[in-house]
């Protein structure tokens, strides 16, 4: 299998951000892109999620930087803002974060759709599952393995996901493993649309409370999270956080940052 970049029908506005290319679209365009995607009759696109905890990431594995370079990445939270902000001088359109977008995406789509599901514990992957199939039910979810199998077992469950012929796949496992996982073993073969959704399967069976509405329309959903987990969440935010626009202030004052790439033909794999 090799890669190449494949046209959409349509070209995408994106902005660089810490030099990783980002969607520039607002909620409506951007379901309209991953409908478009997962109805292609071939190849494949792979969705990211980038902010400022997986920005941290990126500037240190470089690993990560091009795998994320392979896949289409979408904003999310407030610190992309304000990167975006400084090095553009507008905000994002939207927030699209896939805790939002992937429910509200489900509920877009409404050709029925087979999607696998892959991540968290199996407890909670069943959970996950009754309760998408609660939020679409014209969609058919399929839970195919949790997060914690051996790696090593790789190949054998994505022939369970082929066996069930999904439309899209949900990946969960958290950054950036899912993100280099779906890189180097996800194909055409296995879904149109790949996702992958961090924390997605444990709020959605209701593990963790989501942000109030409030918090979450002021791009705050890190402040609930941190006060309600604070022991496993104070790295990533009290420490993450600073480190973040540390990075964009000196890619800023560097003069690293770039204007808008504009519009721009997504990547997409193909056999």
């Amino acid at each position: 299998m090799t890669r190449s970049a494949v046209a959409l029908n349509s070209a995408v506005s994106q902005r660089m951000i810490l030099g990783m290319p980002v969607v520039d679209l607002g909620w409506a365009n951007a379901f309209a892109f991953a409908s478009e995607a997962v109805s292609r009759a071939s190849g494949q696109v792979s969705l990211a999620f980038l902010n400022a905890n997986n920005a941290n990431l990126m500037m240190k594995d470089a690993e990560y930087r091009e795998v994320l370079h392979r896949q289409v990445v979408f904003p999310d939270g407030h610190g992309v803002d304000i990167a975006s902000y400084l090095f553009h001088g507008r905000m994002f359109p939207a927030n699209l974060n896939g805790t939002d977008f992937v429910p509200a995406l489900l509920t877009y789509i409404e050709r029925p759709m087979r999607v696998a599901m892959i991540g968290a514990r199996p407890d909670v992957l069943a959970r996950a599952a009754e309760n998408f199939r609660k939020h679409a039910p014209w969609h058919e979810f399929l839970p195919v393995s949790d997060g914690f199998f051996d790696r090593r077992r790789s190949r054998e469950v994505l022939a369970d996901v082929r066996a069930q012929k999904a439309d899209i796949l949900l990946v969960a496992m958290g950054s950036p493993m899912q993100e280099k996982w779906v890189d180097a073993y996800v194909g055409p073969q296995d879904a149109r649309l790949v996702i992958t959704v961090g924390a997605l399967f444990d709020f959605v069976a209701q593990e963790f409370p989501r942000a109030p509405k409030l918090l979450r329309r002021l791009r705050l959903e890190w402040f609930y999270r941190l006060a309600m987990e604070p022991k496993r969440m104070w790295r990533r935010y009290v420490l993450g956080n600073p480190l973040f626009l540390l990075h964009v202030f000196l890619h800023k004052l560097t003069g690293r940052a770039r204007k808008s790439v504009g519009s721009a033909s997504l990547g997409a794999r193909k056999c």
